[in-house]
C-alpha cells in the first residue's frame, strides 16, 4: 500500500487508491471524472490476483487544484505517479480523453515501464475537422460544445448523463453528476479546450505497444468509426474490441465484462514478459 497522496509539480498532491497485489493496472479517469468511477473494475481485477491503482487527477475529486492543465502537465503528472509507486510491466487503462494523456505520456517519458495499454471509449485522435481530416467534428458543433460547458455545466450534464450510461439507475447518474460538479470548473474547461485542439495522429502512430481498445457501438461521446476504427487504423497492430449495444460509460453499464477484458490483456501481457 501507498500512502494516499502523492506529490507533484508546485507542491501539490494527487489522491492515490492503490488495493491488492499482483500485476499492477493502473487506471486513468476520462474528463470530469475521478478514480471514484473505477471501483467495481478495480475490485473485479483484486478478485482475479491484480493489483489495481488509480487517481484522481489535479483539480479532480481529492486531489488539489494547480487551476492549470494541459495534456504535457498531466502526462507529468502519470510520469510521477509511476514513478514514485515505482511500477514497472504496469497495464494502463485509460477512458476517453485519458488516450490522449497515456498517448502523450508516452512520447515525453517513452515506453519501458508499460506492458499494455488499454483505451476504453477512447476520445480522439484529431477532433476538429480539416482538410487533412475528413473524420472530425466541425469546429462550430464542438464550441457549441465549449459554450455549454461555461454556461449551465449543470444542464449539460443533466442531459448527456443518459446516453452515457444508458439503464442506469438515478442514484449512479446523480452520483457520477456530483463527481464531475465537485471538480474545478477551471481545470474542467481548460481540460475540454484542451481535448477539442488536441492532435494525437502522429503520436498514436508512432507507438510500439500491445494495444487493445474496447468501444461501445452505442458511443454517442466518442462515437466508433470517429474514434475507436481511427485509432484502431492508426496504431500498428492495435486490437479492436466493439460491445455491441453499449455506450461511452463502460465502466458504470458493464464493470465485470470490462474486467474480464482487462485481465485477459493483463494475463496475456506476463505470460510474454515470463
Amino acid at each position: 500500500m501507498t500512502a494516499p497522496f502523492i506529490e507533484i509539480a508546485d507542491g501539490h498532491q494527487l489522491f492515490i487508491r492503490d488495493w491488492g497485489k499482483g500485476a499492477p493496472v493502473l487506471f486513468l479517469a476520462g474528463w470530469g471524472m475521478d478514480s471514484t468511477c473505477w471501483g467495481a473494475t478495480m475490485a473485479a481485477l483484486n478478485t482475479r490476483g491484480l493489483r489495481t491503482i488509480a487517481y484522481d487527477r489535479r483539480g479532480h475529486g481529492r486531489s488539489t487544484d494547480p487551476g492549470r492543465i494541459d495534456f504535457d502537465l498531466i502526462a507529468d503528472d502519470l510520469a510521477t505517479v509511476i514513478e514514485k509507486l515505482d511500477l514497472h510491466d504496469v497495464t494502463v487503462v485509460a477512458h476517453s480523453s485519458a488516450a490522449g494523456e497515456v498517448l502523450r505520456y508516452v512520447s515525453r517519458h517513452g515506453p519501458s515501464r508499460l506492458a499494455h495499454i488499454v483505451m476504453v471509449g477512447g476520445q480522439g485522435p484529431c477532433l476538429v475537422a480539416g482538410p487533412d481530416n475528413p473524420y472530425g467534428l466541425p469546429r462550430e458543433a464542438l464550441e457549441q460544445v465549449m459554450a455549454s460547458l461555461h454556461d449551465d455545466l449543470p444542464a449539460w450534464l443533466e442531459a448527456n448523463a443518459e446516453p452515457f450510461a444508458p439503464g442506469a439507475s438515478r442514484t449512479v447518474i446523480d452520483g457520477l453528476l456530483a463527481m464531475i460538479l465537485n471538480g474545478s470548473r477551471r481545470v474542467l474547461l481548460d481540460l475540454q479546450r484542451a481535448i477539442v485542439e488536441a492532435d494525437f495522429r502522429a503520436e498514436a502512430a508512432a507507438l510500439r505497444l500491445p494495444v487493445t481498445l474496447i468501444h461501445g457501438d452505442r458511443d454517442a461521446s466518442a462515437p466508433l468509426d470517429l474514434t475507436g476504427r481511427r485509432y484502431a487504423a492508426l496504431i500498428p497492430g492495435a486490437e479492436l474490441v466493439v460491445y455491441e449495444g453499449v455506450a461511452h460509460g463502460v465502466m458504470v453499464t458493464h464493470p465485470h465484462r470490462l474486467a474480464a477484458d482487462i485481465a485477459r490483456v493483463v494475463t496475456g501481457a506476463v505470460a510474454k514478459a515470463a
